[in-house]
């Protein structure tokens, strides 16, 4: 069947995968069960009217949306819990527990709260590049996407004292699969249960 949208190499859909032969995976130690666990920091890099976006963020605790020209203090508030609060209550259970955890991390949430970097560094907690802000990359261009992450990987590596390996942008596609991206992983596609390579284009 011809699609009738461009697609990328690497963005065919497949709906077969690996069907009933489930490949044999060799986790570290011979452990039998891999848990991820993923905290996701995006508070104070998300859309709104103060920064200067034009808009409020559309995704908060509460769903309803204000006007476009009225700043949503509820949905700015649910956020600011997430720094203030909620990633602290989180950090303190998993120490409490010695696990470790990925971070997706916003670039521009941890430049605000630096004292939230230096949590994620000090536990040995992996951070992940989640974006220099929780923008839409599908409204930048190719060449503005990758200006913003190579800007994101810099940042966290300062805040986080690591640089990222994987990125998980919001939602939608990324260059991250594209020649000269700075990251090795990306964590994009949920639609399998194990691993898998994806060859990258051979140009951009």
């Amino acid at each position: 069947m011809t699609p009738a949208y461009p697609v990328q190499p690497g963005t065919e859909r497949d709906f077969v995968g690996y069907g009933p032969a489930v490949p044999r995976v060799r986790w570290p130690n011979g452990a039998r069960l891999a848990l991820s666990f993923v905290l996701n920091y995006e508070e104070g890099s998300e859309y709104n009217m103060v920064d200067g976006d034009g808009q409020n963020e559309r995704v908060g605790g509460i769903a309803y949306s204000v006007g476009a020209d009225v700043r949503d203090l509820a949905c700015e508030s649910s956020y600011e819990y997430g720094s203030r609060a909620g990633v602290w209550r989180l950090l303190r259970l998993f120490g409490r527990y010695g696990v470790k955890i990925t971070v997706f991390t916003c670039a521009v949430a941890i430049e605000r709260n630096p004292a939230v970097g230096e949590a994620i560094r000090d536990a040995g907690h992996e951070p992940c590049g989640h974006g220099w802000r929780w923008e839409e990359p599908w409204t930048l261009t190719r060449e503005a996407e990758r200006e913003r992450i190579t800007r994101a990987v810099a940042s966290i590596q300062k805040t986080c004292g690591e640089r990222p390996s994987g990125w998980y942008c919001r939602y939608g596609p990324s260059v991250t699969d594209m020649p000269g991206s700075s990251t090795t992983r990306c964590t994009r596609s949920p639609s399998t249960h194990v691993p898998f390579w994806l060859l990258r284009s051979s140009s951009a």
